[in-house]
C-alpha cells in the first residue's frame, strides 16, 4: 500500500522531470540558476495554459489542431488593432483576443457537436482556414516592436511577487482547470462524455452543449494566448506558432491524458508541459542541436503513447470482470 502512489503516472513524471532537471544541472550548473529557473517557468507559461485547454477537449475524445492558427490569428489580430490605435487599452485588447478566440473556437465546437463532424477533419479545415485569414488581415506584412506600444509589450514579463505576469496566468488557469474538473458538474460531465458519450446523453448529459462550451474555451485561451505571445517576442508575423498545436498535444499525452477520452489530470498535463519546457530550454545549454529537439520531443510522444496505451489495457482487464459478474445477476 505504500507503494501505490509510486503508481501514479504524475508522481512518475515529476520524479523523471526532477532527474531531467539533475542531470542537465550536473552537466551545465548554470540551468539550476534562479535566472535559468525563470526563464524555464516563464517559457513554458503560454504551453502549459494551452494544454490545459487542448486537455479539456481531449477528455471527449476530440481533438482541437487549429489551437495554433487561433493563437496566431488572435495576436495578429490585436497587434494590427494596436498599430493601428494604439490608444487602445490592453485590457481591452486582451479582452478583444479572447472573444475572437471562443468565437473561433465554438465555431469549432458547433461543427463537432451539433453537426457530429468528426474533430480531427474539423479542426484541421480551420488550421488552414485560420493560417490563410491571417495573409488577409496583414497582407502578408509583420508588426514589430516599433509599431507597438510600450504597455503592450511590458504586460507579459512585467513582474508581481517575484514572478512574470505569464507565470501568474500559467498559474491561474491550473487552479481554475482543477477546481473545473474535479468540483464541478460540467467537469465530471466531460469524463462522462469521454467514457461514453451515448450512455453519457441517456443520463442526461447535454453532450452537444458541452462539446461547444469546450471547443469555445480552447479557442479563448488561444486567443489570450495568442496577444501573450505577440506581446511576449514583441513581433506579429504570419507563421506565429506553426506548428505549435503538436507541442500542445504532445504535453497532453505525455502528460498521461488518453487520446481515446475520458481519462486525464490538470497534474499531469502541467508536468508534461514542463517536460517538453525543460528539453527545449536544455539542449542549448547542453550544447546539443535544436535540430534533435523534434526527434527526442517525438520519441517522448510515442513513448508516452505506448505507456497510455498499455495502463488503458490493464484498467480494462480489471474492470470486465465486474461487467461479467453484474450481467450475469445475483
Amino acid at each position: 500500500m505504500k507503494s501505490d502512489w509510486l503508481r501514479s503516472r504524475e508522481v512518475q513524471l515529476a520524479l523523471i522531470l526532477v532527474l531531467l532537471v539533475g542531470i542537465v544541472g550536473a552537466r551545465a550548473p548554470v540551468f539550476l540558476t534562479t535566472k535559468s529557473v525563470d526563464s524555464l517557468l516563464t517559457d513554458s507559461a503560454i504551453l502549459v495554459m494551452m494544454a490545459l485547454a487542448q486537455m479539456l477537449v481531449i477528455l471527449t475524445r476530440g481533438i482541437d489542431l487549429s489551437v495554433a492558427a487561433n493563437l496566431a490569428l488572435c495576436g495578429m489580430a490585436v497587434a494590427l488593432i494596436g498599430q493601428k490605435a494604439p490608444g487602445v487599452p490592453v485590457g481591452l485588447l486582451v479582452v478583444i483576443a479572447m472573444t475572437l478566440g471562443a468565437a473561433l473556437g465554438a465555431l469549432n465546437g458547433a461543427l463537432v457537436g451539433l453537426l457530429r463532424l468528426p474533430p480531427i477533419v474539423v479542426t484541421l479545415g480551420s488550421m488552414s482556414v485560420f493560417r490563410g485569414m491571417i495573409f488577409v488581415l496583414s497582407g502578408g506584412a509583420w508588426v514589430s516592436s516599433h509599431q507597438m506600444t510600450p504597455q503592450f509589450i511590458a504586460f507579459p514579463l512585467d513582474r508581481l511577487f517575484g514572478l512574470t505576469h505569464l507565470v501568474w496566468l500559467a498559474i491561474a488557469g491550473a487552479l481554475i482547470a482543477w477546481f473545473v474538473t474535479r468540483n464541478t458538474r460540467f467537469g465530471r460531465e466531460l469524463y462522462a462524455i469521454g467514457n461514453h458519450p451515448v450512455s453519457a446523453g441517456y443520463v442526461g448529459v447535454p453532450v452537444r452543449r458541452r462539446l461547444l462550451a469546450v471547443y469555445a474555451i480552447s479557442g479563448m485561451v488561444a486567443g489570450l494566448c495568442g496577444y501573450l505571445w505577440v506581446a511576449r517576442y514583441a513581433v506579429a508575423f504570419t507563421e506565429i506558432a506553426y506548428g505549435f498545436e503538436l507541442s500542445v498535444i504532445a504535453a497532453c499525452v505525455i502528460g498521461g491524458v488518453r487520446i481515446a477520452g475520458g481519462v486525464g489530470s490538470v497534474a499531469g498535463t502541467v508536468l508534461g508541459a514542463l517536460f517538453l519546457g525543460v528539453i527545449s530550454n536544455a539542449l542549448p545549454v547542453v550544447q546539443v542541436s535544436p535540430f534533435w529537439q523534434s526527434a527526442i520531443t517525438g520519441t517522448v510522444i510515442v513513448v508516452a503513447v505506448v505507456f497510455n496505451a498499455r495502463e488503458g489495457r490493464r484498467a480494462g482487464k480489471q474492470i470486465l470482470p465486474l461487467q461479467l459478474r453484474a450481467d450475469e445477476g445475483p
